[in-house]
């Protein structure tokens, strides 16, 4: 890594915080869902399978609080709600997106040392 990261270690670094409140697994998938399109909350809940309704609102109000997204109500009946990249969301495409590429293609090392650890535990 190119840049000094003693710094995050400690509790008051914005970095710390902002990856505390936006890196974690549903707000790294809600911000992949909402890279295709702007996506209604119900929508968002489909496609995230096992995601609790409490879990995606505390994430979605996480990212909307950074500044990655944003929240739109809806003039329908019943009321709807709509969520968006902003601007600065879109700004996390590019590296999110070499997370997920590294993960894809490391997938069966990744495999191979679980296996390997797993082994190593049960004995």
């Amino acid at each position: 890594m190119p840049h000094d990261v003693s710094n995050v270690f400690f509790a008051d670094c914005a970095a710390r915080s902002f990856f505390d409140q936006v890196a974690n697994k549903w707000s790294v998938m809600i911000l992949s869902v909402l890279s295709e399109k702007p996506t209604r909350f119900n929508e968002i809940r489909r496609r995230l399978e096992g995601v609790t309704h409490k879990a995606l609102t505390q994430a979605l109000r996480r990212l909307e609080r950074n500044g990655l997204i944003a929240r739109h109500v809806l003039a329908t009946s019943p009321v709807a709600v709509e969520y968006s990249l902003t601007e600065l969301g879109r700004t996390l495409q590019i590296p999110l997106g070499a997370v997920y590429d590294w993960a894809i293609h490391h997938l069966r090392d990744i495999e191979q040392a679980r296996e390997a650890y797993d082994g190593r535990a049960s004995t």
